[in-house]
């Protein structure tokens, strides 16, 4: 008698329509994203034309946003881990919308400086909260494709500002942008009225009565608890002061303090067996952030200085830009299902070294310029598309909001490096020369600590029976089951 296989369903009919419902409510939250940042980085010229800002002191605008997120990003992570995914994507976009509106009332760069740290928080918060949620509701077969489709959203909201800053700044200046900011605020949050928690964390957390606080070990005793209160002031402060004026002369004395708090924070929260993997994947991230940020920060800065590219013309590249990103994040997500995530991650990332150099030899071809930035975006900043799968599969259920959301945005301080560094570079070398070595150095590392697997193999050094893969498929052999597991 024989047996016939039933057909394997499409991948797109294997996401039930709450699943669909339930990304599209985060996708909106990655389109704020990219929608502020792009936002802070068209408008940084007119800001610093009202304000009288050095061309360091805007750039430390866009690195304000990155003071606060290792905060923002543990506590609400923290809070999804214990209360529920849902509960923390709420909090996260009111958090967000505050910064965003307060903004738009800036009267100084202090008062501007101060809202940029709210939206940090905000930010860190729904990156933790929306990747959590959608991969812990879509099947694990096709979790990268749930987090490049994720990450896409922060493109589309990046190509959005470029329009809505060539209709509005011109004419209405650029305080209304900030304002319009708050329309997609009040869509996010009507659409997340009504979500179903993440399956997996509801099977693995709320249906066994689980409490998980991935914070106990920071105020295990009454004098540890004081310990760290003080030290996360003691890492606050000092990033306040490495990215302003006020720690002028004391960068590198205030950056090891930071470092070294930040440090004391991961190894008390990975614990005996987890601390290396947190110590580690915080590096990693953080190259990938040092890669990736100076073209996003600088190149309208660099479009309109070094090319003399117009309004109109910054818009067209920034399209460009952003649908390479969009693309890319895409590819990334069907790769990273064939290929496994660490093995596309790297392979991709390891192909976009061949246009980083010749983005930034062309000057008068606005078409080739285009099309050599759509391939370097695609290639570089659009496979990071893969990051919350490639994070998140390190990390259990019951701590991986706080755990993704602590390391993540810890690292995520190298793209508050990135700006001030290459605004710094600039001062020896052209801007664009100065982009291309961040960009390709950062590249070459990262390819070398995913490639080869680092976060993982020196975690086994001290938890040899670490799982592999947190997010993989584990249960029958169906579909699901059928995709590689990185090793």
């Amino acid at each position: 008698m024989q047996t016939s296989t039933p057909p394997t369903l499409p991948w797109y009919r294997q996401i039930s329509r709450t699943q669909w419902k339930s990304f599209f409510a985060a996708w909106i939250g990655y389109v704020l994203d990219g929608f502020d940042f792009v936002l802070i980085t068209l408008v940084l010229t007119e800001i610093s034309d009202e304000f009288g800002l050095s061309t360091v002191q805007a750039a430390s605008l866009i690195s304000g946003a990155f003071i606060t997120r290792w905060l923002g990003g543990a506590v609400l992570g923290a809070i999804g881990d214990r209360f529920g995914r849902k509960l923390s994507m709420v909090l996260s976009i009111l958090l967000y919308s505050v910064g965003t509106f307060a903004c738009g009332f800036a009267w100084d760069y202090t008062s501007l400086f101060a809202a940029r740290l709210a939206i940090g928080m905000g930010m860190a918060g729904e990156y933790s909260a929306s990747s959590t949620y959608v991969m812990e509701s879509w099947p694990a077969g096709l979790r990268n494709r749930a987090s490049g489709f994720l990450i896409s959203g922060f493109s589309v909201g990046s190509v959005l500002a470029a329009q809505v800053y060539n209709w509005v700044v011109p004419s209405l200046g650029w305080r209304w942008m900030f304002y319009l900011g708050l329309i997609p605020i009040a869509i996010a949050l009507w659409m997340r009225r009504a979500l179903p928690e993440a399956e997996e964390w509801t099977e693995s957390v709320a249906d066994t009565g689980a409490k998980p606080n991935p914070f106990r070990p920071l105020f295990r005793t009454r004098a540890r608890a004081a310990a760290n209160t003080a030290l996360a002031v003691v890492a606050t402060l000092s990033l306040f002061l490495v990215f302003t004026p006020g720690g002028a002369g004391l960068v590198p004395v205030l950056s090891v303090i930071a470092g070294l708090s930040l440090a004391a924070f991961a190894v008390q929260l990975g614990g005996k067996r987890g601390w290396v993997l947190y110590l580690s994947m915080i590096v990693t991230l953080f190259f990938a952030f040092l890669y990736s940020w100076p073209i996003q920060a600088l190149l309208p800065t660099y479009l309109k200085t070094e090319l003399g590219y117009t309004t109109d013309q910054v818009t067209d590249v920034l399209y460009f830009a952003g649908f390479g990103t969009m693309v890319g994040c895409w590819v990334a997500g069907f790769l990273g299902d064939r290929l496994g995530t660490k093995k596309a991650y790297a392979l991709t990332l390891l192909a976009s070294l061949a246009f980083v150099y010749p983005v930034f030899a062309v000057r008068n071809n606005l078409m080739l310029l285009g099309i050599l930035l759509f391939l370097l975006q695609a290639t570089s900043f659009g496979i990071s598309g893969l990051l919350p799968r490639y994070i998140g599969g390190h990390f259990p259920t019951a701590s991986r909001g706080a755990a993704l959301g602590f390391t993540y945005n810890v690292g995520a301080l190298g793209g508050a490096v990135a700006p001030v560094l290459g605004a710094h570079l600039a001062s020896g070398m052209d801007l664009g020369r100065a982009l291309a070595v961040l960009t390709f150095a950062g590249t070459v590392i990262v390819v070398l600590l995913v490639g080869l697997d680092v976060p993982a193999r020196l975690n086994r050094l001290t938890d040899p029976d670490a799982e592999r893969d947190h997010l993989a498929a584990v249960a029958t052999p169906s579909a699901d089951a059928r995709v590689p597991v990185d090793r």
